[in-house]
């Protein structure tokens, strides 16, 4: 196996790079703080094509590979994006718009796929209920056909871009009695009547990424608007678990990586008893353990990547392994980048800070790692 990058994938990421940096980087912390989403900054995705990458320019896309779509995340991470910008980015992009690409019918991919590329639209994807998150077979959100609509009941919790999305794919229960065979998934636009947001959830970390409560009450949508078959929401909710375990995670590669360069940096510069702080053994072993960390990352989301190129049917083992090691032990390297800056790393001044509440959902959303392991084991 080898998953090389092209010299035209290369330069791509320098371009993303440098865009980012000056487009949107400068303009996190504010929006961080302020808790908002930057409408602007997502539009400029669209307009330089990296929310399109993987699709086909027939729905406005670039045409690109899955390797090509992480590697703009990992850019977009190592300009300094932020956890919370990446989060919406890839949830629009990877939970929505390519659930639509791979189950949609000609008529919807070229309805939504182009708007959806260009940031014109924003999506979302809502799954998590209340009372089912890891459990999906324990979903209460109702469909029940009437003619030629469908009769949406229920709500929706944790949606990322709940609020600030033109178009939803929502899973609810067709056949309540089939269990996970009962699952279904729908198209829901924006100002569809029964169709409300609750809240949005005040968070610890990735706060200018907006997460929202939804509700649906007696919503009614065209049955047209059904994606794929009745009964095959699960297996549609399940690919998404692809993309959760590499082009999701591809931005905290990034993050990781400018996180390291800027602690290299302030080790050489600051000074205790006489001498930089890089040269105190503990200060080594801390970065030395954060690139260890950051390489098996990088292999292990890029090797996701290579598989969905290739491919290769849905691996879940190998996708738990992903999820559960950049999750849970990133925990260990955050802390150790935060205490390295001492006080300044508890403030916003170097935005260490940001990155340690931003990954703080890690071990959480997508899939807690103790689901994680429990995959781990079964499938063993």
């Amino acid at each position: 196996m080898e998953f090389s990058f092209t010299e035209e994938q290369l330069m791509f990421k320098e371009q993303v790079v440098k865009f980012a940096r000056k487009e949107i980087a400068p303009r996190i912390p504010e929006f961080d703080l302020r808790a908002e989403f930057d409408f602007e900054s997502f539009r400029k995705l669209g307009e330089f094509g990296i929310l399109g990458i993987h699709f086909p320019e027939e729905y406005g896309g670039s045409g690109g590979d899955v390797m090509t779509a992480c590697m703009a995340g990992e850019a977009l991470g190592e300009a300094g994006c932020g956890g919370g910008f990446t989060l919406s980015y890839g949830a629009h992009t990877f939970l929505c718009a390519d659930t639509i690409f791979r189950h949609g019918t000609e008529e919807q991919k070229r309805k939504y796929l182009p708007g959806l590329c260009t940031g014109e639209y924003i999506g979302c994807m809502g799954l998590t209920e209340p009372g089912a998150g890891s459990d999906v077979a324990s979903l209460l959100t109702r469909a029940v056909k009437q003619g030629d609509t469908y009769v949406l009941n229920g709500s929706k919790i944790f949606i990322t871009n709940g609020s600030i999305a033109d178009v939803a794919v929502i899973y609810a229960k067709t056949n309540p009695e089939a269990g996970h065979a009962g699952i279904s998934a729908f198209i829901v636009e924006k100002g569809t009547p029964g169709f409300t947001v609750s809240r949005d959830l005040h968070k610890m970390g990735c706060r200018n990424s907006p997460t929202s409560e939804l509700a649906f009450d007696d919503c009614v949508i065209p049955a047209e608007n059904l994606l794929g078959l009745e009964g095959n929401g699960f297996m549609m909710s399940m690919q998404t678990v692809e993309w959760d375990r590499s082009a999701l995670l591809a931005p905290g590669v990034g993050g990781m990586t400018a996180a390291i360069e800027a602690a290299c940096k302030y080790a050489q510069t600051r000074r205790q008893f006489g001498r930089p702080i890089a040269s105190f053994q503990a200060i080594k072993r801390k970065i030395a353990n954060q690139k260890i960390y950051l390489e098996a990352m990088r292999t292990l989301v890029y090797r996701m990547a290579w598989c969905k190129d290739q491919g290769r049917p849905v691996n879940h083992l190998e996708a738990a392994v992903s999820k559960l090691f950049v999750g849970d032990w990133s925990l260990g390297p955050s802390n150790d980048l935060l205490t390295l800056f001492g006080g300044y790393g508890y403030c916003h001044e170097y935005n260490v800070e940001r990155g340690f509440r931003d990954g703080r959902l890690s071990p959480i959303g997508g899939g807690t790692s103790e689901i994680q392991r429990l995959l781990i084991s079964r499938l063993m």
